[in-house]
């Protein structure tokens, strides 16, 4: 994955009603281990990594590139929007778009915040690249996710199998 091109990174932090997306901070890292080591987090993204592991190798300040905003709750983060271009993506659909990826903690599931988050990075980004389409993957499996690439106005490029697992590639039209 490469950077996002001609835009000014870190954005100023984006507000919603509920919540704050900003660039990360080394207070975030507790919230990273967390995320990145929860198997509910991860059930349709390979399975988490090891704790330990993580709090040996994550950096001071964890997923500081542009395209990485955390998403912030009453002062906490409890989850991470990714924006990425994909050159090499392995399907032609999606090949150099951007991709949106996105995580939360379990305890934030439930909320509209991934829908809050989402589509306020969305707007963001097509305030400061419009006319990009852009780009969501997600396990079929993923009900959940599946619910909020449609409520996000992503339609169905195609189905493919990866990870052992029946994927979904969909595309948000450019606005």
């Amino acid at each position: 994955m490469t950077d996002l091109g001609p835009v000014t990174w870190p954005p100023a932090p984006i507000r919603t009603d509920r919540l704050v997306l900003r660039e990360p901070e080394a207070r975030d890292r507790p919230a990273f281990v967390e995320l990145l080591a929860s198997p509910r987090t991860h059930t349709y993204l390979g399975g988490p990594r090891p704790r330990d592991e993580l709090e040996r190798e994550l950096p001071e300040v964890p997923e500081r590139w542009p395209g990485s905003l955390v998403v912030e709750l009453d002062g906490a983060m409890i989850g991470q929007i990714l924006l990425r271009r994909a050159p090499d993506h392995r399907r032609p659909a999606a090949a150099g778009k951007v991709d949106l990826g996105y995580l939360f903690l379990p305890r934030a599931w439930g909320h509209g915040y991934a829908a809050e988050a989402c589509a306020a990075a969305l707007d963001w980004f097509d305030g400061v690249l419009p006319g990009e389409p852009v780009v969501l993957t997600t396990q079929t499996a993923n009900t959940a996710s599946m619910r909020l690439a449609a409520k996000l106005g992503f339609t169905e490029v195609e189905r493919f199998r990866a990870w052992d697992a029946e994927q979904w590639l969909g595309l948000r039209a450019t606005r």
